[in-house]
C-alpha cells in the first residue's frame, strides 16, 4: 500500500534555532492531522541530531546525501550507516542540486540507493528533466533512463524502502510549477517505468516536488498518481510546511 508522504528539505539552510522553533511547531501540529500522511523533515547532516531530538519520534528524519562509500578514509563523507544511527529513517538519492552541481551520474545514484536500502533507510530517488529536455520532447525519456538506471540494483524484497519522487527541474526554486495534469501525466508514466523494470508500481510512493507551495498543494496532491511532495524552500516556513502537510486528502 503507498504512503503518504510530505518531506522538507531544508537543502544548505538551518540553525540550531530554527531546529527547536520550526520543528517543535510541526510537531505540536501534525498530532492534529487525520489525513494519515508521514511527515519527514530532511535538514543539513549537521542539524539532525537537533531535529532528531525535537521530532521525538513524531516526525520522521532524513539526511540529504550520502557517501557512496560505507567508511574509511573519506573525509568530509557522511554513510548511510550514520545517518541510521544518529536516527534517519529516510535519505535523499540524486536530487538535481546533487546531479548537476556535484556530478552526480546515474550510475552513482544506483550504488547510494543500494548503500541506502543496504543499511535500512527509505531511499527518496529524484528525477526530473531540464527545461531544455522538456520543450525538445524528450521529458519522458529522461525520467524513464534515469530510473531505469538509478533503480538498477534495487531488490525484490526492497521495493518497499523505495520512493520517487518527480522534480522537474526547471520548477525547482524558479516558482515555476507543472499543472496538476502534466505532473499527474509525468507520475502515470513514471509507474509505467516502473512495472517495466519489474517494481510493484501500484505500491510504490511517487512524490511531486517543484515550487510546491500552500495554494497549489491540494491541487497537486488530488491527482490520483501524486502521493505528496518533496518540498523545498516552502519547508522552512513552519506555518506553510503544515499547510501543505494539510493538504493531502484523506483515503487516498
Amino acid at each position: 500500500m503507498r504512503r503518504k508522504i510530505v518531506a522538507g528539505n531544508w537543502k544548505m539552510n538551518g540553525s540550531k534555532d530554527l531546529a527547536e522553533k520550526l520543528v517543535g511547531y510541526v510537531r505540536s501540529e501534525a498530532g492534529s492531522l487525520d489525513n494519515g500522511v508521514e511527515v519527514v523533515i530532511i535538514p543539513p547532516a549537521i542539524y539532525i541530531s537537533d531535529v532528531v531530538a525535537q521530532a521525538a519520534g513524531d516526525l520522521a528524519v532524513g539526511v540529504q546525501n550520502v557517501s557512496g562509500w560505507q567508511a574509511g578514509a573519506y573525509t568530509g563523507e557522511v554513510s548511510s550507516g550514520m545517518a541510521v544511527d544518529q536516527g534517519c529513517g529516510y535519505a535523499l538519492v540524486g536530487h538535481s542540486e546533487r546531479r548537476q552541481l556535484f556530478g552526480e551520474t546515474d550510475e552513482v545514484v544506483a550504488d547510494k540507493v543500494a548503500r541506502v536500502l543496504g543499511d535500512g533507510l527509505v531511499a527518496i530517488v529524484c528525477v526530473g528533466e531540464t527545461l531544455e529536455q522538456r520543450e525538445a520532447g524528450d521529458a519522458e525519456a529522461v525520467v524513464a533512463a534515469q530510473i531505469e538506471r538509478g533503480l538498477a540494483k534495487v531488490e525484490v524484497s526492497q521495493w518497499e524502502r523505495v520512493v520517487v519522487a518527480y522534480e522537474p527541474v526547471w520548477a525547482i526554486g524558479t516558482g515555476k510549477t507543472a499543472t496538476s495534469e502534466d505532473a499527474q501525466a509525468m507520475h502515470a508514466s513514471i509507474r509505467k517505468v516502473l512495472e517495466g523494470i519489474g517494481a510493484p508500481s501500484k505500491d510504490v510512493s511517487v512524490l511531486y516536488g517543484g515550487s510546491v507551495k500552500a495554494d497549489n498543494a491540494a491541487a497537486l496532491f488530488a491527482e490520483p498518481d501524486i502521493d505528496g511532495g518533496l518540498i523545498g524552500g516552502a519547508s522552512l516556513i513552519a506555518e506553510d510546511f503544515v499547510s501543505i502537510c494539510r493538504a493531502m486528502p484523506a483515503g487516498s
